[in-house]
């Protein structure tokens, strides 16, 4: 059975940030554990802050609390494999306006990943889990929102409280209990050339 999060401590070469090491990904929803509008307002606040490549800000979030209808249809949206995010106390739907060329679509993209990043660690500082997807019916989301053309939903985040593992099906928990890994840094991080180590 998987520790919780603040007993899967990222194991870097030299301390980090807590709220970044603590960060992971669980499956693991508490579903009887709701999430206040000042909590969602401020991870949306820590998204919003998140760098903009020229200033852009394309990031766009369509925001459902369960119980409310945007989370009906949220949950409704994701695939399979993505069905324990149904007891998420929220559901972000990330999308990015690309603008008017590749270079925009690019960026944009960063953009989401940034924001992203941001509204997870500011989770985490408030007790909060996260975990993104890619799993779920990007069509039916445009459908369902009146998403405009040139805007690209990316990723569905749900939010919430960890829950109980022996409430959780057998999969996930085995699966949330592996241990968290990471290429090392020589096989990412290049000096002079690539391939070539720090020194």
């Amino acid at each position: 059975m998987p520790d919780t999060p603040s007993g899967r401590l990222a194991a870097t070469t030299v301390p980090i940030h807590p709220d970044l090491a603590a960060r992971w990904s669980p499956r693991a929803f508490d579903p009887d554990a709701a999430i206040t509008a000042d909590q969602v307002t401020a991870l949306l606040e820590a998204a919003r802050w998140a760098a903009s490549w020229g200033h852009r800000q394309p990031v766009r979030f369509v925001v459902g609390r369960r119980g409310d209808e945007t989370f009906v249809t949220l949950a409704g949206l994701l695939k399979r494999g993505n069905s324990y995010a149904h007891a998420a106390s929220a559901l972000i739907l990330v999308c990015a306006d690309q603008g008017e060329d590749e270079r925009t679509a690019l960026y944009s993209a960063v953009d989401a990943g940034a924001a992203i990043a941001q509204l997870t660690v500011e989770a985490v500082s408030r007790g909060l889990i996260v975990h993104p997807m890619a799993g779920f019916d990007v069509d039916g989301a445009r459908a369902a929102f009146e998403i405009p053309d040139g805007v690209r939903p990316l990723a569905v985040v749900g939010i919430g409280t960890l829950g109980d593992y022996a409430h959780v099906d057998e999969a996930i928990a085995e699966r949330d209990g592996r241990p968290r890994e990471r290429l090392p840094l020589e096989q990412i991080a290049f000096g002079g050339r690539w391939g070539i180590p720090l020194g």
